[in-house]
């Protein structure tokens, strides 16, 4: 694995826990556990999707396919549950974009 995917995975695993303790924060500490780990579980595959070796683009077409990445992901998880959690669905698209800037921010160093 190269280490853009790693570093993606790294970080929709982070971005998964502030996720998951914004969705605690929300239910009042209702949430189930299997939900929980769905929801941290989404972030890390948003991480891997986002992550994957995709071809150099400006970066604002890196943003882009961020959000798209993260829409199509996240999608995914809002609608297996009955569509009740959009504050997660909307975080998901705002993740996608957060791991593009980041990765696009590291490429520019190396």
């Amino acid at each position: 694995m190269n280490k853009r995917i790693i570093e993606a995975l790294i970080g929709g695993a982070i971005l998964g826990l502030v996720c998951v303790a914004g969705a605690y924060i929300r239910s009042g500490s209702a949430a189930s556990t299997v939900f929980v780990f769905s929801l941290w579980y989404n972030r890390v595959i948003i991480g891997l999707a986002v992550g994957a070796p995709w071809p150099a683009k400006p970066r604002n077409k890196a943003l882009l396919r961020g959000a798209v990445l993260g829409l199509l992901v996240s999608f995914a998880f809002y609608s297996s549950t009955g569509f009740q959690d959009p504050v997660s669905f909307v975080a998901g698209i705002l993740y996608g974009v957060i791991l593009e800037a980041w990765l696009s921010r590291s490429e520019k160093k190396t």
